[in-house]
């Protein structure tokens, strides 16, 4: 070690207690979770990476991946636990199974931070502390993130940026998205890092770093960068709170169908009546003629259009899809899931993993991936459609624009219990409507449906858990934001020059890529 890493205490007794340095990273990544819905205490969406990079900072790259590791475990271990919920309690999975699969599930997550890890110690050496800890750390954990977003259908949950909502950083939103969001976010936790392992003349560097980056997105947050078009609609969310163990048995039919005419007469006299997804647990077609039509026809008497929520199939290819309908005898539109969810709506690896029918229940495991637009048109606007945690993908959602005026999103989340997940997801949708800066109806099943504005913000919300039709007003507007214009692309790509750029340099450089400390 240099002589300023080797005077930094925590850093010193590290080396002579490496086994704490584990400790610590798992504490590090269980305390990243509670930046996060429902708790929202943002500021560990920076403090909890920085103590992560100053753990890196003086470790060896098999030392680095094992403490990348523990934080995986603690993040993935505290925040997405909730698997183990849709898996015994819902897919009637034995209690060890399901523990078993949550387990696992959380362990191979858990490779991410361990091979980010593993990377940054062995590109430690190759550029200065400041350059490593604040710029090549930070691009590698983005990087990673994205990774994590499609690899094996993607699974873009706990995403640093998401923690930034509510914070000054939220104004980066609309301009970089939430990987460039997440990217600010761990420069700061970078910096913060640095001043740490470069001693304390340095600290007061770092801080001014953290504050120039937080000025710029409060900055970036004053800037509207759409507007609102023709007047606001009054809306009316349908949430039926159906348990979800019922909710798909067959004699229980009846019963939803009378439970949502019944909201959707509370409901008329607004403009668009949302139902969530599979509202009523059957066909389009089956209750085309005998329920769903006679009631769109008389919500039109009363000036509402309907949206539902409901599986459809097509009979000219057998296929069955996950569909949002405006139902309407003359123009009937549908909208079909996209990103279906593994071994939920589909098995994957079918002819390997069959025998998982015998153990888990998987109701909706046949169902096509959806095809055709991304829009609907009722109540006068258009709406851009998304069904479920396909709002967990911001480029899906951006494809509606510049079309859309507002956005839909219908989901159960009923599949998850009284637990944290409802909340990371109706956060996870603020995070799309700060990026497309459109608003988004969002009906669930026994909750949360909200309304929320084109900053992110809820605007009116249902309580959890119970038969609610929330009706409030919602604005179209038009226009598009830098993200929605650009996408991901030129943060993905910035990033990854950034990195090739910092390590082709460093290989012309005098330090050793195995060097444990970088040059300060």
């Amino acid at each position: 070690m240099t002589h300023a890493l080797a005077a930094v205490p925590l850093i010193r007794t590290l080396e002579r207690h490496p086994r704490w340095a584990l400790w610590l990273a798992l504490l590090a990544g269980a305390a990243l979770v509670p930046a996060f819905a429902p708790f929202e205490l943002r500021v560990l969406g920076v403090l909890a990476p920085a103590l992560l990079f100053v753990l890196w900072a003086g470790a060896q790259p098999r030392q680095a991946a094992w403490r990348g590791y523990a934080f995986g475990l603690g993040m993935f271990g505290a925040g997405v636990y909730w698997v183990y919920y849709s898996l015994h309690l819902f897919g009637a999975a034995i209690a060890p199974l399901a523990a078993l699969i949550t387990a696992g599930f959380v362990m191979l997550l858990a490779l991410f931070p361990a091979l980010l890890g593993y990377l940054a110690a062995r590109l430690r050496g190759r550029t200065t502390a400041f350059v490593h800890l604040v710029l090549l750390v930070p691009a590698l954990w983005v990087l990673f993130e994205w990774w994590r977003g499609w690899f094996l259908t993607g699974f873009p949950w706990l995403l640093l940026g998401t923690a930034q909502l509510d914070t000054a950083l939220a104004g980066y939103m609309p301009v970089l998205g939430v990987f460039g969001t997440g990217m600010v976010a761990a420069m700061m936790a970078g910096a913060l890092a640095w001043g740490v392992v470069s001693g304390h003349r340095r600290l007061a560097a770092a801080l001014g770093l953290v504050g120039l980056l937080w000025l710029g997105g409060l900055g970036l947050k004053q800037v509207e960068w759409t507007r609102p078009v023709g007047e606001p609609l009054q809306v009316s969310l349908l949430q039926g709170n159906m348990a979800q163990e019922d909710k798909l048995r067959p004699e229980e039919l009846v019963t939803a169908m009378g439970l949502y005419a019944y909201l959707t007469e509370e409901a008329f006299g607004s403009d668009l009546i949302l139902w969530p997804e599979t509202a009523v647990p059957s066909f389009y077609h089956y209750l085309e003629e005998d329920f769903l039509l006679p009631l769109a026809a008389e919500a039109r008497t009363h000036g509402s259009e309907l949206l539902a929520g409901i599986f459809t199939y097509e009979p000219e290819t057998r296929r069955m899809f996950n569909s949002i309908a405006k139902v309407d005898a003359e123009r009937p539109q549908f909208y079909h899931k996209r990103k279906r969810v593994p071994f939920g709506e589909y098995l994957p690896l079918r002819g390997l993993l069959e025998w998982l029918d015998g153990y888990i229940e998987l109701p909706m495991a046949d169902l096509s991936r959806g095809h055709g637009g991304f829009t609907l048109e009722a109540a006068g606007i258009v709406l851009g459609a998304s069904i479920c945690y396909e709002d967990a993908f911001g480029h899906l959602i951006i494809r509606a624009l510049p079309r859309a005026q507002m956005l839909v999103n219908v989901t159960n989340d009923a599949w998850f219990g009284d637990s944290i997940a409802p909340h990371q997801h109706l956060e996870i949708a603020r995070v799309r409507s700060l990026e497309a800066g459109r608003e988004m109806l969002r009906a669930t099943n026994t909750g949360i449906s909200a309304v929320i504005d084109h900053r992110g913000g809820i605007r009116d919300r249902s309580p959890q858990f119970e038969t609610h039709v929330l009706t409030t007003r919602a604005q179209p507007r038009e226009g598009l934001t830098p993200y929605a214009l650009w996408g991901n692309w030129p943060v993905v790509t910035g990033l990854t020059l950034l990195v090739a750029g910092l390590v082709l340099a460093g290989r012309r450089g005098p330090a050793s890529p195995s060097s444990p400390v970088p040059r300060s």
